[in-house]
Formats: C-alpha cells, sequence, structure tokens
C-alpha cells in the first residue's frame, strides 16, 4: 500500500475475536491504527504491551483492530490465537486472516505493522518492526491534530 491509498475492506476473515468490525465502521468518525501481529513473532508480544497503552489511551479518538498474519502451519491454531491474545491483553477486534485475504490487499510482509489511516480512510503513516512506537504516536497525534484543525 502507498500513502494515501484507501482502507481495503476488511473482509476474508476466517474467524473474528472479541467483536467485528467493518471498513464502514471505521471510517467517517476516527483516524484507525490496523496492527498485524502473528503468535510467532517474538517482536510482537514485546510490542504488544505499548500497543494496548496505546489503544488505553486514545480510546476515545482512535479505531484500533488487530489482525493475526499467520507466518506457518502452526500460527493457524485458533485455539492458541485465542490463548496468546489473551494472555497479552488483546481486547481491540481481531480479524484472523489464516488465508491471508487481508494481508494481501494491504501488500503486507511484515509482523508486526502498524497502519494509520485518517479518518477519511486513507492510509497517512506504515510502520514494520518491534521498535518506532514513539514515530507511530507521533503520526497518530498528527492525523488527530488534523481532525481537529477541520471540525
Amino acid at each position: 500500500m502507498k500513502l494515501r491509498d484507501e482502507m481495503p475492506e476488511l473482509t476474508g476473515a476466517t474467524e473474528w475475536l472479541n467483536s467485528q468490525v467493518t471498513k464502514n465502521e471505521l471510517v467517517g468518525e476516527k483516524p484507525t491504527l490496523i496492527h498485524f501481529w502473528s503468535i510467532s513473532c517474538h517482536l510482537c508480544k514485546e510490542a504488544m504491551p505499548q500497543v494496548n497503552q496505546f489503544r488505553d489511551d486514545y480510546k476515545e479518538k482512535l479505531n484500533v483492530v488487530a489482525v493475526h498474519m499467520p507466518r506457518s502451519e502452526d500460527d493457524l491454531n485458533l485455539e492458541e490465537i485465542k490463548k496468546v491474545a489473551a494472555e497479552h491483553g488483546i481486547t481491540q477486534p481481531i480479524f484472523v486472516d489464516s488465508e491471508h485475504k487481508l494481508t494481501e490487499a494491504f501488500e503486507n510482509q511484515y509482523v508486526p505493522a502498524y497502519y494509520v489511516f485518517d479518518r477519511e480512510g486513507k492510509l497517512r503513516h506504515f510502520q514494520a518492526g518491534g521498535s518506532g512506537m514513539k514515530m507511530l504516536e507521533k503520526r497518530v497525534n498528527r492525523v488527530l491534530d488534523e481532525m481537529e484543525k477541520t471540525e
């Protein structure tokens, strides 16, 4: 995906955990952070407390959706995904992408990966890897500031 691209439709999940959301529910009111993770990804687990903190700190201003992107056969075990999600406090909607449909729509190759969309559903920031939560927060704040100026 390139900057300013439209958010893909959130279709093709083999399962939704916690709750299910659609693109239409996400676009319009607030910006959205979509983060890709995997149960076999050590960096994802390390970053999860920061992602959760972020979700909680911005809950009034930001939608947060997790996408579980399997990297191997072992990552397809739904019970394991539920267990790891619970252990790591992932309470936001989780799109289980066992067939890589959303992964392909995003052209995503990494976990963890973070996509920030403005409230119109346009991609404003992308980053991959375990570090850089400060940069992510800066980008989210920029999108939020822009939104407040247009209100």
